[in-house]
């Protein structure tokens, strides 16, 4: 038997319904950028070191993210792209599929659906690989956060 309550997927919901989610992922976002931007991550003690950097003495792809986070917390975008240029392409990369949720969302269409071709998704791992490895070579020295 089916519940009385139970709301179908048809169902038109209100634009304060549509728009939780999202509002949700921003607050979290959000937060966690206020909390970087107050924290700074160029003093040591504040954050975890990077177990690959620890243990080898690599860069992987991951590190200067929170100063490049940071960084673009404080308005400087030349510093983010100095610590972690991907990163940068990741942060705008959220933003504008962020707007295109909202948009979504508000005007009641469909709910954003994300579905990388695995060629899109292969060429992304090969760059970030490109990337990690010119960072840790003798004249990559410039990528390093």
């Amino acid at each position: 038997m089916h519940s009385v309550n139970a709301r179908s997927p048809n169902v038109p919901r209100g634009r304060g319904a549509r728009l939780a989610v999202p509002a949700a992922v921003l607050a979290a976002v959000a937060g966690a950028f206020a909390y970087v931007g107050a924290v700074d991550p160029n003093e040591p003690g504040h954050y975890p070191v990077c177990p690959l950097l620890h243990l080898t003495g690599l860069y992987c792809p991951g590190c200067g993210g929170l100063r490049s986070a940071h960084a673009v917390v404080h308005g400087d975008l030349l510093a983010a792209l100095q610590a972690n240029a991907p990163a940068v392409v990741g942060y705008a990369g959220f933003a504008a599929l962020w707007t295109v949720w909202v948009i979504r969302a508000v005007r009641g269409g469909p709910p954003l659906r994300i579905d990388p071709p695995p060629v899109l998704l292969w060429s992304l791992g090969a760059l970030l690989l490109a990337f990690t490895v010119v960072r840790n070579l003798p004249f990559g020295g410039w990528l390093h956060p």
